[in-house]
């Protein structure tokens, strides 16, 4: 789940210098990890659900028993009175989107966005699905997404700075022809759900805070087809591309190790480790 929009965003860079970064230590990393493999699991369940005629509320109610079921919870439901487990948000819906009576069609996008808590700790990813065969502009718009986020992983090293991770996504992005979502961000995560810094999806390489051993992050790009302007839903939680063109949101916990990135929620890969199709 993202953290707050442009008003967050404004108000915390007036204080970037009284962030409060909390390092995990490696058991505690260990602990958010065993979180991530539930979330993935989860995750590979709602896929295998998608399809034409779901509804989005079917899709939540299958994630939260699964949740329940391996002795964890859904870090969402109730978090700051949001009544679902899971964020389902559909084409031209960026995040935040409430699980409901929406019935997937054939060519829709479907981003899912999950969180769980086992033993107090925290994790964090979303992916963007397709239903049936898409649009190539769909197609192009999930690849270059998921790419970027990748990218931004990539460059989760002691010695960079978080400019260099948020410049990775704006950079791809836009060389694709899309926009990154400039009013949400991504996160630190830990015991809470929203912890410093603040992760934006554009940025300069080699600014912001210097990335340390134990930091771990919530990355999640967010990318429409048209503009970067977004709109807030008649229900003040879905968060909508303001000129209502398709967008995609996919999103890893990624800890910083002494050996470099560890991706706490893995779904990109197969049961033995190979990247996934």
């Amino acid at each position: 789940m993202t953290s707050d929009s442009a008003v967050v965003v404004r108000a915390r860079s007036s204080r970037r210098n009284q962030a409060v970064i909390i390092k995990k230590n490696p058991k505690e990393i260990e602990q958010m990890a065993h979180a991530g493999v539930i979330l993935v699991k989860t995750l590979n369940l709602v896929a295998s659900k998608i399809r034409p005629g779901v509804s989005t509320v079917e899709l939540d109610a299958a994630a939260e028993k699964f949740i329940r079921s391996q002795g964890a919870e859904p870090a969402f439901k109730g978090y700051r009175g949001f009544p679902g487990s899971i964020c389902a948000s559909p084409n031209s819906m960026i995040v935040h989107g409430i699980p409901g009576r929406y019935k997937l069609a054939r060519g829709d996008i479907l981003s899912v966005d999950v969180g769980v808590i086992r033993n107090g700790w925290v994790a964090d990813a979303a992916r963007t699905f397709p239903v049936g065969p898409v649009t190539p502009v769909a197609r192009k718009l999930l690849g270059a997404t998921e790419e970027s986020l990748y990218l931004a992983v990539e460059q989760c090293h002691v010695g960079n700075r978080l400019g260099d991770v948020s410049h990775a996504v704006q950079h791809h992005v836009e060389a694709a022809g899309f926009s990154v979502v400039r009013t949400l961000v991504g996160h630190g995560i830990g015991r809470s759900m929203h912890e410093d810094p603040q992760i934006p999806n554009y940025g300069k390489p080699g600014t912001g805070i210097p990335l340390e051993v134990g930091m771990v992050l919530a990355i999640e790009p967010m990318v429409t087809a048209g503009r970067h302007a977004v709109r807030m839903g008649d229900d003040h939680w879905a968060i909508y591309s303001q000129d209502g063109s398709l967008a995609a949101h996919f999103e890893f916990t990624v800890a910083i190790t002494p050996d470099g990135p560890r991706v706490l929620t893995p779904w990109h890969e197969t049961g033995d480790g190979r990247a996934a199709a």
